[in-house]
């Protein structure tokens, strides 16, 4: 009787401990399983926080970027006399240029920018280059021009010409220029040709053309 007694107790203490290394082996997988589970959400976490981080920098860059953009095309004009200027006139490098000179205060010259401005960004991949050169009186570059060009958006290049001797370098822009605005020159190397007038853009184009051509 002893003897199977000490046998029964003998498998069950058996089967009690291999129950025990099982539950031990089940609860730790489990544990193990949690810590991995716990592990991938904060890698998670943190790899969002930094993704927000990254983001908020770079829009914080791309904004400094536009603003500073902005701030140079606001702080200041291109201003030459007519000896700086003359170098516009006498480019040789087979581009057509489109030089237009216009003023905030003449009608008919703000009337027909934005047929430049059009024919800039239609030929600028066919070598043309449009080039505003504002005659606007110093007095009025910060309360008119400036406000002017950024609220047109102008895309063509501007820049003004400031040469009290009009009587002196009118005639070298082209002889039989009375002064009176809008005028153009539209030029290729040394081919060359100068208007007195406004033009609408179905003019201004085929004027161009004679020149690509």
């Amino acid at each position: 009787m002893k003897k199977v007694i000490h046998k029964t107790l003998k498998r069950f203490l058996h089967k009690s401990l291999l129950n025990y290394k099982i539950c031990k082996e089940v609860l730790i997988n489990f544990i193990l399983m949690k810590l991995n589970v716990i592990i991938v959400v904060i890698l998670l976490m943190a790899g969002c926080k930094e993704n927000s981080k990254t983001n908020a920098v770079a829009k914080e860059i791309t904004t400094g970027a536009i603003s500073h953009t902005l701030n140079v095309k606001d702080a200041k004009l291109e201003i030459y006399d007519f000896t700086g200027f003359e170098a516009f006139l006498n480019k040789k490098d087979d581009k057509t240029y489109v030089v237009n000179f216009w003023a905030t205060w003449c009608a008919p010259c703000v009337k027909e920018l934005p047929y430049f401005e059009k024919l800039n960004t239609e030929y600028k991949n066919k070598n043309v280059e449009v080039l505003l050169v504002s005659l606007d009186f110093p007095h009025l570059y910060e309360k008119k021009l400036k406000p002017f060009i950024k609220e047109k958006a102008l895309g063509s290049k501007v820049i003004v010409l400031d040469d009290p001797n009009m009587n002196t370098w009118i005639p070298k822009v082209d002889e039989n220029w009375s002064g009176s605005i809008p005028a153009t020159i539209i030029y290729k190397n040394n081919k060359r040709k100068f208007y007195e007038r406004s033009f609408n853009y179905e003019e201004l184009e085929k004027e161009v053309k004679q020149f690509l051509n």
